[in-house]
């Protein structure tokens, strides 16, 4: 069977949908959690591992979402972004969003949800990463 660009083009979609909607990756300072995301969250899987990630770090007193690298949401995105708040304050832990794209940021805005986060400047997070820092060092 020759390769045509259609053949092409069924193989490079099936590869894509295999590959992870989201990849999320945890990084520890101290009492401080970011957690870098990467992709869409635009299913129920991919909101459900970012619940999952996020929930598994309650000892953390801070929690910051790194969404810079976030393509788009949708409904289940906000929703659980949402819910993560409401946890959060729940078990005494800061939440905080860090540089939502345009769309991400978009998105929040349509669902009335801005209000509901404190999405932190790139200052705040490098006094949050300093402190951190600064308690370890303390500590040790």
């Amino acid at each position: 069977m020759p390769i045509t660009l259609a053949t092409f083009v069924h193989v490079e979609a099936a590869g894509a949908m295999t590959k992870s909607l989201l990849d999320l990756g945890v990084d520890r300072i101290g009492d401080l959690a970011v957690v870098e995301c990467e992709g869409r969250i635009t299913r129920i899987e991919a909101a459900c591992k970012l619940r999952d990630a996020v929930t598994s770090l309650e000892e953390s007193q801070i929690i910051v979402l790194d969404l810079s690298e976030v393509t788009i949401i949708d409904d289940n995105g906000v929703s659980t972004f949402l819910l993560l708040q409401h946890w959060a304050y729940q078990h005494q832990v800061q939440f905080k969003l860090f540089n939502p794209r345009c769309w991400v940021r978009q998105k929040l805005e349509y669902a009335n949800a801005i209000p509901e986060f404190d999405i932190a400047s790139l200052d705040e997070i490098v006094a949050l990463l300093a402190n951190a820092k600064a308690r370890i060092a303390l500590a040790a």
